[in-house]
């Protein structure tokens, strides 16, 4: 398949996000009984930039930052310190009660038990994302954007978002950037807006050319009838995958490559992973495979920043999925939530199952 990129562009990958913070007890303690954190920039949108940024390709970050806040100076040293351009305005605090970055509070879990995750959003800067702050036309024009990566996880934050991620998707279309759109369905954004967040996640999907999302993604933002969620036997439910595709290949016309990944959780740090992907015509399945996890936090995120990677790298399809599978992997082993790849090898060696040491 022929998967065109446009020319000339400044930034190989783009996201709009609401970064945060991080809190995580070590050695994979649980919250409630813990005293000691360590404290980490995240967003799960700059998760999918890292495998390109760390691997040396120009990439990009809009966001919003509050003005005068150690730790939005915090943020900023980490993107810069990932090899990532930013912009976005610096928002007023307002008082105590005003704006700030939001706090992902979660562990690891350990063996059977299984981690817990506290997201704090109260307050959320990144809420107040609004087209009118960004210049699209120098930054999909003159600058140049080959891939947009849009999460739904930003277009469903707030009314504001949601418009904003409207206006990047026309805005990067009309350019001729390439979107990629991660459906990322989260319950508790979507209450009691599901009208409004179908009708703007069935436009960005109908202008998107790579779709991403797990069977309930498809289902509940999509409205695509699937397989029912859940279930051990990963291996058996690809055709099941498979179905639902095709279901949204007929509705959604203009993106050429579907994926998702299958996990299967044996314990917090055993899982059997394995990915799907259509690309045209043609379907690639990793079957799932055993591996170690030290935090699954970003696995996903990984997987999708790898598959982006090998897009952009010009690779055969089958090498996409290979990579992405990889990339998720590594994102597992990592006390990061997102991939700090040494070089291309380091991924590779994973894929073929190659831990011997290096020297």
């Amino acid at each position: 398949m022929n998967f065109e990129l446009k020319k000339n562009c400044k930034y190989t990958l783009l996201v709009p996000t609401s970064m945060g913070i991080r809190l995580t007890p070590p050695a994979g303690q649980p919250v409630h009984a813990s005293d000691t954190f360590i404290m980490r920039a995240t967003s799960a949108e700059t998760n999918v930039l890292s495998v390109a940024s760390f691997l040396g390709l120009p990439v990009k970050v809009l966001t919003t930052f509050v003005k005068g806040s150690p730790i939005a100076s915090m943020i900023k040293s980490n993107l810069a310190s990932r090899h990532m351009d930013f912009e976005g305005p610096e928002v007023e605090k307002d008082g105590p009660w005003g704006y700030r970055h939001q706090i992902n509070i979660a562990d690891s879990g350990i063996g059977a038990r299984g981690p817990r995750v506290d997201n704090d959003r109260a307050g959320e800067v990144g809420r107040t994302l609004n087209v009118k702050d960004f210049d699209l036309n120098r930054i999909f024009g003159d600058e140049g954007v080959q891939i947009m990566h849009l999460s739904g996880l930003i277009a469903a934050l707030s009314p504001e978002t949601g418009a904003f991620c409207l206006e990047l998707a026309r805005e990067a279309k009309k350019q001729g950037t390439r979107i990629s759109f991660d459906l990322n369905h989260r319950a508790s954004f979507w209450k009691n807006r599901e009208d409004e967040l179908h009708r703007i996640f069935a436009e960005i999907a109908s202008v998107s050319d790579i779709l991403v999302g797990n069977e309930e993604d498809f289902q509940l933002c999509l409205q695509i009838d699937g397989p029912e969620a859940g279930g051990k036997d990963l291996a058996a439910k690809i055709e099941s995958f498979k179905g639902m595709i095709d279901r949204v290949k007929k509705e959604y016309r203009n993106a050429s490559v579907f994926a998702t990944t299958l996990r299967q959780v044996m314990n917090a740090n055993s899982h059997f992973w394995g990915a799907i992907m259509v690309e045209g015509s043609d379907w690639h399945v990793i079957e799932p495979r055993e591996i170690a996890v030290l935090d699954r936090i970003g696995g996903g995120d990984g997987f999708v920043g790898g598959l982006l990677y090998g897009i952009l790298r010009g690779w055969t399809p089958e090498k996409w999925l290979q990579f992405g599978w990889a990339s998720g992997v590594l994102a597992t082993t990592l006390l990061t939530d997102y991939c700090q790849p040494a070089d291309e090898e380091q991924i590779w060696s994973i894929w073929e199952g190659n831990a011997r040491v290096k020297r």
